[in-house]
């Protein structure tokens, strides 16, 4: 798959946070780029799914920008397909300010979600944000690998990979890797709402989606007939119920 890069593409630089942004409107790209450089970040942008995803095989970016409505494949798809192979985080651009859209962005891997017309500046400033739940370092620099190990699963927290008992890999969101995270170091312990918001650095985004978030990981460690790893305590927050061994 080849792609045409778009006229307002920037080039590859070494220590900048890096996004794509995939739009239509070539004037939003603009926009975004230009919101961008005064916080050392720079932008590449592609007018299409297809070259979004062409890049992506070349090189992974710190955050993806993505607008829900694409020519050659609706956002939704787009955002199903970059989170089977990459937990890079992921910000949806739409029209669509329906909760059910907001919600649907958010259990297919979305990170967080932007309706338009908006304020380029506060889109950079939700990529900020994600980043310092990942601890401000870019997704590309390298971070001690450790894994946790649970109920025959294993997780990664430095590439978000969760591995199924049979072997097969998926990738989280970051603010579904948060809140697994903080579940995995207290194991068999309540976590209440305001501690898994505060182990996220209190991000608004994760406020307004923490429940999605919890059912997204719920459904992943789903199995038939299997136990439920996550229980809710009504009143007061969630627990994980498994042991967990770190390695």
């Amino acid at each position: 798959m080849t792609s045409e890069r778009s006229s307002h593409s920037m080039p590859l630089s070494t220590g900048k946070t890096r996004a794509f942004i995939v739009d239509d409107e070539p004037e939003i790209g603009r926009l975004l780029i230009e919101a961008m450089q005064p916080f050392d970040m720079e932008g590449e942008v592609f007018s299409t799914a297809a070259q979004m995803l062409a890049a992506l095989e070349a090189e992974t970016p710190d955050a993806c920008i993505v607008d829900l409505g694409l020519p050659d494949m609706e956002g939704m798809a787009l955002i199903n397909e970059i989170r089977r192979h990459s937990s890079v985080p992921i910000i949806v651009l739409s029209a669509r300010a329906h909760a059910t859209d907001r919600v649907l962005g958010l259990e297919l891997g979305a990170d967080d979600y932007v309706v338009k017309p908006f304020d380029p500046r506060e889109v950079v400033a939700r990529i900020r944000s994600i980043l310092r739940r990942l601890g401000g370092e870019p997704i590309r620099a390298a971070k001690k690998e450790e894994a946790a190990r649970f109920a025959d699963w294993s997780y990664k927290p430095s590439s978000h990979c969760l591995t199924s008992p049979e072997g097969e890999e998926t990738f989280l969101s970051t603010g579904e890797a948060t809140l697994l995270e903080a579940l995995l170091r207290a194991p068999k312990r309540v976590l209440t709402r305001d501690y898994l918001l505060e182990h996220g650095g209190r991000d608004e985004s994760l406020d307004r989606s923490i429940d999605v978030r919890i059912s997204r990981i719920r459904k992943k460690l789903n199995r038939k007939d299997g136990p439920a790893h996550i229980r809710t305590i009504y009143g007061s927050g969630y627990m994980l119920t498994c042991d967990v061994k770190w390695d």
